[in-house]
């Protein structure tokens, strides 16, 4: 089911909640940058919190990644993110 979100070069899949700081955090960077991103909140989109389970061994954190090359991280800083898009 990963693969079904896994985004385009260059940009990444970000799962969060509406609540999350550390969601909005990021988002507020990816946007500074310039960084595209599918947002996509697990509490109102049926299987993702299940996805997002199985990606960070049992537990529903928040922000979970999909990055264009099908690898996953949990709370990725800004840096890691710019580095892992890079083509």
């Amino acid at each position: 089911m990963a693969e079904d979100y896994t985004p385009e070069n260059g940009t990444i899949t970000m799962f969060s909640t509406s609540w999350c700081g550390y969601c909005r955090r990021l988002k507020t960077q990816l946007d500074a940058q310039g960084i595209g991103y599918q947002e996509i909140n697990i509490e109102e989109v049926p299987g993702t919190a299940e996805l997002v389970e199985k990606l960070n061994d049992g537990n529903q954190t928040v922000p979970t990644v999909i990055f264009p090359d099908g690898s996953s991280a949990t709370n990725p800083s800004l840096a890691e993110v710019q580095q892992r898009i890079a083509v």
